[in-house]
């Protein structure tokens, strides 16, 4: 593993981070694609409003990929964000290609905003747990990100 700034952890909690980090990365890699996905093809009734939320959920999406990503580096470990890599760990449902209906993308984004919400929460327990809470709070604070915007979108429904 590259150089780390946690000293205070030891190898065996920043490899176990480097991995959970990894794997939540994935899923908001694949969760952020998803998001995009809708807003280039969503049409109806409330179209502007629902594809600028959109773009702005997207843009939270990468953020808190960023955060995850710097800290897997930090943590000694490298960041796994390629789509290949998402592609392959990411355990978001595949998103639909072909649909358009603002109804249907709300409904299918908002399964899969809880389902990233929920791996978050679990990952803050295992943070928690292992001892590494700059790392817990890290998540804490995607998943917060993701529980508004999660509430953002279904409110459109």
């Amino acid at each position: 593993m590259p150089e780390n700034f946690a000293g205070e952890l030891n190898q065996d909690v920043r490899t176990q981070m480097v991995d959970l980090l990894n794997k939540n990365l994935a899923n908001t890699v694949a969760l952020t694609l998803a998001v995009k996905q809708a807003h280039w093809n969503l049409k109806g009734r409330g179209f502007i409003g629902v594809h600028e939320l959109l773009d702005q959920a997207a843009d939270r999406l990468r953020e808190g990929a960023d955060l995850m990503a710097e800290r897997a580096v930090i943590l000694g470990g490298f960041a796994r964000g390629t789509l290949e890599v998402a592609a392959k760990e990411a355990k978001v449902e595949a998103y639909p290609v072909e649909m358009s209906e603002i109804e249907k993308h709300v409904e299918e984004l908002k399964s899969r905003y809880i389902f990233v919400g929920g791996e978050l929460r679990k990952a803050i327990e295992e943070a928690g747990d292992a001892g590494d809470e700059d790392t817990a709070d890290l998540f804490t604070e995607v998943s917060r990100t993701i529980d508004k915007d999660a509430w953002f979108i279904g409110a459109n429904s």
